[in-house]
Parts: C-alpha cells; sequence; structure tokens
C-alpha cells in the first residue's frame, strides 16, 4: 500500500505542477492524462504485490493478462477523451505520455524491489494475516 501511495503522491505532484507552470493552457487535459495511467499502475500494483505474497509463480501470468487488458483500456480511454469528450489533443497526449511513462518507471522499480525480496516488506501491511502465515510457512518447507 505504501509503494501506491507513493505513485498516487507522484501523479498527484506532477499534477498539481502543471496546473501551477502551465495554467489554463493545460487544464482539464492534464489530469485527463494523469487519470487513467495513475489508476492502471496503481491496481497492477496492488494485484502483482498480492498475487506475488500469496504464489510468486503466476506474477507473469497476472501481468500478461494484465498487460492485454490495459492496452484494450487504454486505447479506449484515449478515444473516448478526444473524440466523445473533446479534450485538446496535445496536451492531454503530452500529460498521458508523460505520467505513463514516470508512473509505470516507479513501478518497475517498485516490482524490482519486490522480485528482489527487498519488497516483502514493502506492502506487508496489505497482506492479511492469513497470507503472511502461508508465506511463511512455504518459505519454511523450502528452506528459506
Amino acid at each position: 500500500v505504501r509503494s501506491a501511495a507513493w505513485m498516487v503522491a507522484a501523479g498527484l505532484a506532477g499534477w498539481a505542477a502543471l496546473g501551477a507552470l502551465g495554467g489554463a493552457a493545460v487544464s482539464p487535459e492534464a489530469a485527463f492524462g494523469m487519470a487513467a495511467p495513475l489508476v492502471a499502475v496503481v491496481c497492477s500494483w496492488l494485484v502483482t504485490a498480492r498475487i506475488h505474497a500469496v504464489d510468486p509463480a503466476r506474477v507473469t501470468g497476472v501481468m500478461v493478462v494484465g498487460l492485454g487488458t490495459k492496452a484494450v483500456l487504454f486505447a479506449a480511454y484515449v478515444v473516448v477523451m478526444l473524440r466523445v469528450i473533446g479534450v485538446r489533443p496535445v496536451p492531454f497526449v503530452l500529460s498521458f505520455a508523460g505520467f505513463f511513462i514516470a508512473l509505470y518507471a516507479m513501478e518497475a522499480y517498485f516490482l524490482r524491489q519486490l522480485f528482489a525480496g527487498a519488497g516483502r516488506s514493502v506492502d506487508r501491511e496489505s497482506l492479511s494475516k492469513s497470507d503472511a502465515a502461508r508465506r511463511s510457512s512455504r518459505e519454511g518447507r523450502r528452506g528459506v
């Protein structure tokens, strides 16, 4: 949960900075450009961290399904924003691309920690006691 909070804080700070620097020239497109990448990266992180805690062998499969799902949803989101809502294309696309890159870089950093073992405590508070007990039992059987 801490990692997700950092991603939300970074997204909101970036949006506030864009608003302060660009004013009406980037508003509301900066918020719309931030929304989908932020929701996607937070959901992706929470699902991946949860699956990793319960059954690390399933992480790759879940991430592949998530990639396909996000690709379809992002495409639909961009079409709706540009054609239905009618946001200005340049500020929206620049904001979307910038937030997408920045937030997924953050997720990659947290995933690296998680997969390296340093992340075992990153989101430990988000696990239930039964998940932690199952993981501990599994590690004990493997001799970790």
